[in-house]
């Protein structure tokens, strides 16, 4: 049975920083085609945050496009998100992902990430 488990999350202030890890079981991260993370916000829609191919090319949404880097351990079967310069605004529930999509995409518990002073 496949497993995303997140860590990481928590209470940061304005311009600090939070890595958040994502284990995964069952070499998921060695057979998908994409992995990523993607953030649900109180009252929002859930977003694609960032997202790393397994030919090792990296997306970002517009608004973490600079602050934000993805990156695996392929290793240790662990994906990454590291946040830097956070804001108010990226207050949200972070979820972990992987797959192959269409076909078939395994989603994590998700971390929650609260930005405030």
């Amino acid at each position: 049975q496949v497993q995303l488990v997140e860590s990481g999350g928590g209470l940061v202030q304005p311009g600090g920083s939070l890595r958040l890890s994502c284990v995964g079981s069952g070499s998921i991260f060695s057979f998908s085609t994409m992995m990523g993370w993607s953030r649900q916000a109180p009252g929002k829609q859930r977003e694609l945050v960032a997202s790393l191919t397994s030919g090792g090319s990296t997306n970002y949404e517009d608004s973490v496009k600079g602050r934000f880097t993805i990156s695996r351990d392929g290793a240790e079967n662990t994906l990454f998100l590291q946040m830097n310069s956070l804001k108010p605004e990226d207050t949200a529930v972070y979820y972990c992902h992987a797959g192959i999509p269409p076909l078939r995409s395994y989603w994590g518990q998700g971390t929650q990430v609260t930005v405030s002073s």
